[in-house]
């Protein structure tokens, strides 16, 4: 699990860093707002990619405690990550739009 959120981790800071480095123009002030929404896209990276390590972790510990209700926990956790990235990729979605046409 560890390897998993130090790979998520290592994605985010890729975009983070792409996204920073695809604003920076020869014209470009100092100080673009691109600048602040590339971050942002990196943050909601990491922010859905830590959310759902951490549901994962409840999850699994709470099948180990009671493994009788192993499909019960697999139903409400595949849905609430599924809520978590939906909304992670919405969140780019929109930062995206607002790079390209903001």
């Amino acid at each position: 699990m560890k390897r998993f959120k130090t790979a998520v981790l290592a994605v985010g800071l890729v975009f983070m860093a792409a996204g920073y480095a695809g604003a920076q123009t020869p014209a470009a002030s100092t100080g673009s707002s691109s600048d602040l929404k590339a971050i942002g896209a990196g943050l909601v990276i990491i922010g859905a990619s830590i959310g759902i390590g951490m549901l994962a972790k409840g999850a699994l510990e709470s099948m180990a405690r009671q493994p009788e209700i192993l499909g019960n926990i697999q139903t409400a956790m595949i849905i609430a990550a599924a809520l978590i990235e939906g909304l992670a990729f919405f969140a780019l979605v929109i930062i995206i739009l607002e790079v390209l046409f903001g």
